[in-house]
């Protein structure tokens, strides 16, 4: 017999600002040896240039940048009769937040703007666009599961 699963325990609080729990995961990945308020600030920047640049909600273009950067499938390795296979699988839920997130700051920080509130802007104009890097890393991705539908079949 199986064990029971355990609960997950929501501990993040929502974001001062907007009220938004999401906003806070963001914050938290974009935070660099603890320091949350400067998080928080660059965030803020950030979404302030996209509302100006954009002429948009800042918030709203940035809901809908994380939506395109957010993968649907992705290959996990798995080692079958000696040989190793790229397996295509369905991404949970809370990791393909994680992922866009990730990918987001990741791609904003090897950007060329001056600071990292202009890097996140642009990042985030350019995946609200389906453009930049982050999106590039997703349509990879779902490129790499494509090509390796033919394993789908290993998948337990």
């Amino acid at each position: 017999m199986r064990k029971t699963t355990t609960n997950r325990y929501v501990t993040t609080l929502p974001d001062p600002k907007f009220g938004d729990v999401l906003v806070t995961k963001f914050v938290n990945n974009l935070m660099y040896s603890g320091k949350k308020n400067k998080a928080f600030d660059i965030f803020y920047n950030a979404i302030d240039i996209v509302g100006e640049k954009s002429g948009e909600d800042g918030l709203e273009v940035w809901r809908k940048a994380l939506q395109n950067v957010t993968p649907q499938v992705e290959v996990r390795t798995r080692r079958v009769g000696g040989a190793n296979f790229q397996i295509p699988q369905p991404v949970r839920d809370d990791r393909k937040r994680s992922l866009a997130m990730k990918w987001l700051i990741g791609y904003s920080r090897g950007r060329n703007e001056r600071s990292m509130a202009q890097k996140l802007a642009n990042e985030i104009l350019a995946a609200s666009k389906e453009e930049g890097a982050a999106f590039k890393k997703k349509e990879e991705v779902h490129k790499m599961a494509e090509a390796n539908k033919a394993f789908s079949h290993f998948r337990f």
